[in-house]
């Protein structure tokens, strides 16, 4: 039976993952914008759909409107709740796909200012003057949406255990990953100096796992795993399976995507991994074990 996992070598799509990175930067930026502000950034995150990536439903006065990437027929749809629409080709520069969502919102009556520059990228290029972010190959990026809805499957499952406070499975814009994070209750004091990002980000104690497709640092796709603050010992915690590991610079566990594909079960792999991972950081940190309580669902009412 062929591998339900699709590879995705970081190498073979590059250019194109660096142009759609800007793209979910601009829609991204709206949520940012235009939603209510919530703890740890919850409100400016994208998610997967079944045929991309969607902002959900954003407000705009008394109305609504949504932006989702269309992986499938390769389009920006753009929907408002008194039944406007526009349908964008993805394609082309980052330029001048800035120029069109504003454009279109414009239009639409959607009085929205964004910041121009990307975050949380190494040399960032204001949107409007971006035309080195112009490769889009749509066979890439559904490989990319298929690997992306399987991630998001078995990191709703491992979010489905959980009884305290946790995030939905979300996608990040500017670090370009999808990622699910776990809360104590406890609120910490974020890093002396930190960034705005890192100050919000960072005021709770939490454990977080996650999935990104590579970047120039590191240059194939991985699952990870940290937790924050890590505490003593969070390096000598046993995790599965065997292809994982704990990164002493980032203080974070991986698992190479390509070694989760090369499991008999990759969905079990993941499973143990995002399980395994949680489970020793908790322990380390104190949290109640009654957290992960497995529960019996109840009969169902006919």
């Amino acid at each position: 039976m062929p591998n339900q996992w699709p590879a995705l070598p970081y190498e073979n799509w590059r250019e194109t993952r660096d142009t759609l990175h800007m793209y979910t930067q601009v829609i991204g930026k709206l949520r940012l914008a235009l939603s209510p502000f919530e703890p740890e950034w919850a409100h400016v995150a994208l998610y997967v759909s079944p045929r991309g990536l969607t902002t959900s439903s954003i407000p705009v006065g008394l109305r609504t409107f949504d932006a989702e990437f269309d992986f499938i027929d390769h389009v920006l749809v753009v929907r408002t709740s008194d039944g406007d629409l526009d349908r964008r080709p993805l394609g082309g520069t980052v330029a001048d796909f800035y120029s069109d969502v504003m454009r279109t919102l414009q239009r639409m009556g959607i009085d929205v200012a964004i910041s121009e520059l990307p975050s949380e990228v190494a040399d960032p290029i204001p949107f409007p003057d971006d035309r080195t972010h112009h490769t889009y190959d749509a066979s890439q990026v559904a490989q990319f949406h298929a690997v992306l809805s399987l991630v998001d499957l078995v990191m709703k499952e491992h979010r489905a255990h959980f009884h305290g406070r946790t995030t939905p499975v979300q996608f990040f814009w500017g670090t370009f990953d999808l990622a699910l994070m776990r809360y104590s209750g406890r609120l910490i004091d974020p890093p002396k100096g930190a960034g705005v990002i890192r100050r919000v980000g960072a005021d709770a104690e939490q454990i977080c796992a996650g999935w990104w497709p590579g970047d120039e640092r590191v240059p194939h796709p991985a699952f990870y795993a940290y937790a924050f603050p890590p505490p003593d010992g969070i390096d000598r915690v046993s995790i599965q399976p065997a292809g994982a590991a704990f990164d002493a610079t980032s203080r974070e566990f991986f698992l190479p995507y390509d070694a989760a594909r090369a499991e008999a079960d990759p969905r079990q792999a993941i499973r143990d991994f995002l399980s395994s991972t949680y489970e020793g950081a908790a322990r380390l940190m104190g949290w109640d074990p009654e957290l992960t309580r497995v529960i019996t669902a109840a009969t169902p009412v006919p």
